[in-house]
Order: structure tokens, then C-alpha cells, then sequence
């Protein structure tokens, strides 16, 4: 761990940590020529004369930690050997520390064309939107849409609100683009200029970024293409993912850039969607997260947009670090006529939805948008495409309330969404103990512009967060197929102490276990009010024997609101054909939240003046029931 991080969520990053020996432990290790330099003093000249004396192109300093320098190579690869190049470095007495960057893979998710179209440009292709608005275009289910209409109608487009695609890229020429594109906020890390315009290919593959802006901040009323959802907001564009390995300064640098200019980071890929990979952000740019959650948008906290992964049934998204982490906003995806998209992954961090491309490959069922050369397309798809949606939304919301910060966003997520028309075929929609209504695969439904706005506007901050160690088991315990293993917690969420957890928000079950066959595991967990989230599904294609889980903190959203106190229910076994045995070494479980309701300030207020002067006990009951029967009201308020 590199010594000069430091940061107010220390909990919650010591878990994270684990995340790093996983993914080290699932790849083969691959040296890139980019390094981490930290100097003992000098100037950015002095880095940059360092650079070029060791054979790379440039220097950049980087916006966390002192003296640091990311050290770009040169276009043609030199002959000298990596390990060499970290010797020189070392040796030069103006260098420090020295941090060779390790590759990793990191993929788009979305590219799943559903036809061929010759596309007339003759007029805009907002009637081929239907996820904006809904009348049952390309076989779909009128209704089912963002609800945009309502929020535009209210005023609200997006204006003053600055939206990241970190990504390959942003034809920033487009003549759908151009007026609403951010180039003071724009970057290039894979080639370190201020124009992050696409590399071109002969298969258009550098299109994916173009396409996700398009969704976001396409320009109303110019005939040309669509509408962006926020058509009004600024776009920047962070060219990141083309190269032939990601890094963690890169990743960590795209998160961190300009975050009091930026408000809302949308990403739209993560590790392999391949069914066996478990991988997630290594440690600087889960420090770059934590910095962005505590100090972006002047200490409101950055906004980060994950789409939750292409997998499908085979994938499970509590196994991606990224999708599955209480700092972002995880988005999952449904088609136009209320159904799961073939390629969505289920998992229990998934906190809402959005819309994608349908299955029946009518030309008009995919998102229409902006693409490459000043084109536009009926084809892009994938959780890639719900991501930017959901941005585009959380602009509308902002626009209407800058102060919200990024767990008033997540707040918002989960009252306002709705279950709509939706339906899985797999997972049925439950309520949890505060009458919150949710999916496995859906989340708390899907987005809802107009009901987000509107709640939005009169919203006032959520009350602290604090994190509590709810309790460990550290004992080994033998798991075998046909026996499930059943573990319970008792706790009172640290009741009396200064971080006393209340009323959730997330909640982590950090997880240390190895089996004879990793993707045959399935975990669920139960709290004290009775609902239960799958934690892990089986992943018919993950054949893993060695590396299992290593204090990998899955994590939870459906119990949102609820009180943690009393005994939590672990429960691990055995999916599949072939009898399989594993160890269970750890299950360290941590809450997260609040110590006073949420929404409902005035109520809170009102009783703890009565407290004062009553029976204590007595009215904290009360209490509870006037907290439920406000929180009920608002549901349906904002219903």
C-alpha cells in the first residue's frame, strides 16, 4: 500500500483493498512501459527532462499525492527491457519511489448490433426514441420509458450540469455534439493531449464513447440524429480504454480529472464479461474514488454512472469491483417492452435500471444516437447504453438541485424509481422490511426523470453516514454439496458508540472462501427484518479451484432503510451437477448508513424534543412508527 494516501473512509477502503489481490492472483502479470514516479522535490519541467533522459515521450502530474508523475512511453516501444527501465529510475537520485504499471483488461460493454439500417437523415430520430418516450414504437410497451417529458416540461434540461464518458473517446466534431461538448473538461490519458477525439478503425470500433455522449447531450431541435437525455448539459470527453492493456493510473487519473468541473462520471466498462473473472479497481483508483466521493463537486462527492455488465445468466455482478461498489450508481438495463435484455447480469448491488436494445432485432428496438463522422445509429446496445441514460437523468436531477450530494442521488435512485411495466423472468419483485419494492435483476426499478425532479427540487441533505463492524467470524467451517452452510451475526450496530448505524444503506458481507469449483458457489444473506439478497449466483463458466474469494466485499442494496439490528443469516452452498466442497474463512459483516431517518427531519426533530421530557423507551417506539408511516407517505407521494 503506497504510504501517502490518506482519507476520511478508511473503513470502507481497507475492505477494498482486498479487491487487488484477487484480480493479481486471477491475470497473468503484464509490464507496461507506464510508470508512477515519485520525485524527493522539482518541477514539473524536472519530470518532464527526467522522462525524456529515460526514453519515455512526457510527464504528467497527477492529482493525488505529492510529487507524483505518470511517465508516458513513446509511440514506437524502445528495445530496453521494463525491469531495466525500473533500475534506471531507481537509481536516479531526483527519483523516490518508482511504481511500474501493471496491464490489465478492461472491456466495452454493448456492442451487440441488432441490424443493419440505412438511417434517413432527413429528419431527427427522436420518434425511433422510445426509451424517451414511450407509444409502443419497434413492438414495445407504451409507457415504459424515463419519463423524461415530465422533467423537461418542469424546465429541466440538463443545464450547468457537466457529464463525463469516460471512454475511447468523443467525436467532439459532430455537428450533434459540438455546441453542448466541454473541452476545458476534456482529456486523453491514453495519449496525454487535451483532444480525445477516437482513433479511427475500419470497423468503427472506437465509436462506443460518440455513441454513449449522443444518449447524454445530443442537441435538441437541429435535425440532426436524436435528443440527448439532458440536452442542455455539457459533455467531456476522457479517452481511457484504447490501448492494448488498461493501468491503474489511468484509470485513477480519468476518475480524478478536473472533479470540480465535472459532475457526473459515466462508464460504460469494467472487467470481462466472461462469466469467470473476478476483478475490480486496483489501489489508486480506488483512492482516485474515495477522494471523489469526499472532496468532488466542492464536497458534494462526484457522481459515478457503472453499467453493470453484458454477462447475462452466466455472469453475476457482485463479482465486478467496480459495478458492485458503494461509491458508484450501478446500472442494469431492460428492453422496450418491459423484459430482461439476454445479456443483463443479476446481483444484489445493482440500485436501478435503464433501457436498452430489444430482442426481437427490430431495426428501430435499439437506442438511437450519435456515432462516428457526424452519422447517427439505431444500434447501440448493451448495459453500455443504460449507463449514459441514467447520467443523462441524474443531470435533470441536478439541474433542478445542485446541492445534492452523491448519496442524495442514490436516495433519490430508490424512492423514485418505479417497477413500471418490468417483469423478470427469473426473479419475482419483492418489498424489504421498510416496504421498499425491488428486483434481483432490475433493482428499485427504472428510472423515473419526472418523479426524480420533482422530489429532487424540495430535498434536503441526507443526515451523516457512519460505518459499523457489525461482527466477524474468523473460525474455518467445511462447506459440502448438498449441505448448505448456515452462519449467523447478532448484532446492534454499534449501538451506543459513536458510529451507531440505524437506518441502512449499504451493507458488505466480506467474504473469504475457496472452493473445489469457484463458480458453483451460491451465497445468500438474510437481515434481522427478513430480506434476503443473493449475494453470489452460480457462474456455470467460472472453473476456479485455487484463487476463490479473498476478503471480497460483495455487497447489498436491498436492504436499504431498514434497521440492522439482530441476527443476520448467511447461507453458502453448492449449485450444479458435480458434488463440490469448499472453506468458508472469513465473513466480516459491515453496515452502513445513518443514525437518523432520513426524509423526515421534522418528525425526527419533533420526538427528540419529547424524549427529552418521556419515557424513553416508550417513545422510541412511537418514534419508529412515525418514521414508517412517513416514509410510506413519501413512497406514495412520490409515486
Amino acid at each position: 500500500m503506497l504510504g501517502f494516501f490518506r482519507d476520511g473512509t478508511a473503513v470502507a477502503l481497507i475492505l477494498f483493498h482486498a479487491l487487488m489481490h484477487i484480480a493479481a492472483a486471477d491475470e497473468e502479470v503484464v509490464l507496461t512501459d507506464h510508470f508512477l514516479v515519485q520525485l524527493h522535490e522539482g518541477t514539473d519541467e524536472d519530470a518532464h527532462q527526467l522522462a525524456l533522459e529515460h526514453g519515455f515521450r512526457s510527464a504528467r502530474k497527477v492529482p493525488f499525492g505529492e510529487g507524483l508523475y505518470h511517465l508516458y512511453p513513446q509511440d514506437i516501444p524502445k528495445t530496453q527491457r521494463k525491469r531495466s527501465l525500473r533500475r534506471h529510475l531507481t537509481q536516479d537520485q531526483r527519483v523516490k519511489n518508482v511504481f511500474p504499471q501493471e496491464g490489465f483488461g478492461r472491456q466495452k460493454r454493448g456492442y451487440r448490433d441488432i441490424s443493419n439500417l440505412d438511417v434517413n437523415m432527413s429528419d431527427p430520430l427522436f420518434t425511433k426514441q422510445w426509451y424517451l418516450i414511450n407509444t409502443g414504437q419497434a413492438d414495445g410497451t407504451p409507457g415504459l420509458d424515463l419519463n423524461v417529458a415530465e422533467a423537461w416540461s418542469m424546465g429541466y434540461t440538463g443545464k450547468g450540469v457537466t457529464i463525463a464518458i469516460m471512454d475511447d473517446g468523443i467525436d467532439y466534431l459532430h455537428p450533434d455534439l459540438a455546441l453542448n461538448y466541454n473541452a476545458e473538461a476534456s482529456f486523453d490519458f491514453s495519449s496525454n493531449d487535451p483532444y480525445p477525439y477516437p482513433r479511427y478503425t475500419d470497423d468503427w470500433f472506437n465509436s462506443h464513447g460518440t455513441r454513449c455522449a449522443g444518449e447524454v447531450s445530443a442537441v435538441s431541435n437541429n435535425n440532426i440524429c436524436g435528443v440527448g437525455v439532458a440536452y442542455n448539459s455539457k459533455v467531456a470527453g476522457i479517452r481511457m480504454l484504447d490501448q492494448p492493456f488498461m493501468t491503474d493510473i489511468i484509470e485513477a487519473s480519468s476518475i480524478s480529472h478536473m472533479p470540480q468541473i465535472i459532475d457526473i462520471y459515466s462508464a460504460s466498462w469494467g472487467p470481462t464479461d466472461d462469466g469467470k473473472t473476478v476483478d475490480g479497481p486496483r489501489e489508486l483508483t480506488l483512492q482516485a474514488m474515495a477522494d471523489g466521493v469526499n472532496k468532488g463537486r466542492g464536497g458534494k462527492g462526484s457522481i459515478y454512472v457503472w453499467a453493470s455488465g453484458d454477462g447475462g445468466s452466466y455472469d453475476d455482478c457482485n463479482c465486478d469491483g467496480y459495478a458492485s461498489s458503494m461509491w458508484t450508481i450501478s446500472i442494469n438495463s431492460a428492453i422496450n417492452d418491459g423484459r430482461t435484455a439476454l445479456y443483463d447480469e443479476s446481483c444484489s448491488s445493482t440500485l436501478a435500471s435503464t433501457f436498452s436494445n430489444g430482442r426481437k432485432r427490430n431495426p428501430e428496438a435499439g437506442v438511437a444516437t450519435t456515432d462516428l463522422y457526424g452519422n447517427c445509429t439505431l444500434r447501440h446496445s448493451g448495459t453500455s447504453a443504460a449507463a449514459p441514460e441514467a447520467a443523462g437523468v441524474f443531470a435533470l436531477a441536478l439541474e433542478a438541485n445542485p446541492d445534492l450530494t452523491w448519496r442524495d442521488l442514490q436516495h433519490l435512485t430508490v424512492l423514485t424509481s418505479k417497477r413500471n411495466k418490468l417483469h423478470d423472468e427469473v426473479h419475482q419483485w419483492r418489498r424489504n422490511g421498510v416496504g421498499l419494492e425491488f428486483n434481483h435483476l432490475f433493482g428499485y426499478g427504472v428510472l423515473d426523470a419526472g418523479g426524480m425532479v420533482k422530489l429532487a427540487r424540495e430535498w434536503k441533505a441526507v443526515p451523516e453516514r457512519f460505518h459499523c463492524v457489525a461482527g466477524s467470524m474468523q473460525e474455518i467451517h467445511k462447506i459440502q454439496s448438498g449441505n448448505k452452510l448456515m452462519l449467523t451475526i447478532t448484532t446492534d450496530a454499534c449501538q451506543g458508540k459513536d458510529n451507531f448505524v440505524r437506518y441502512l444503506e449499504h451493507v458488505q458481507a466480506v467474504i473469504t472462501v475457496n472452493a473445489s469449483r469457484r463458480g458453483d458457489l451460491n451465497i445468500n444473506m438474510t437481515s434481522p427484518m427478513g430480506t434476503k439478497s443473493i449475494l453470489l449466483s452460480r457462474r456455470p463458466r467460472d472453473d476456479d479451484t485455487k484463487v476463490g474469494f479473498d476478503k471480497w466485499p460483495f455487497m447489498t442494496t436491498h436492504t436499504w432503510g431498514e434497521d440492522p439490528r439482530g441476527t443476520w443469516l448467511l447461507e453458502v452452498g453448492f449449485q450444479g451437477e458435480s458434488p463440490q466442497n469448499g472453506v468458508l474463512k472469513e465473513w466480516t459483516l459491515m453496515l452502513h448508513g445513518t443514525q437518523s431517518a432520513p426524509y423526515i427531519d421534522q418528525v425526527v426533530r419533533d420526538y427528540q424534543s419529547k424524549l427529552a421530557m418521556s419515557k424513553k423507551e416508550e417513545l422510541e417506539e412511537e418514534l419508529d412508527e412515525a418514521v414508517e408511516r412517513s416514509l410510506k407517505s413519501l413512497l406514495s407521494k412520490s409515486n
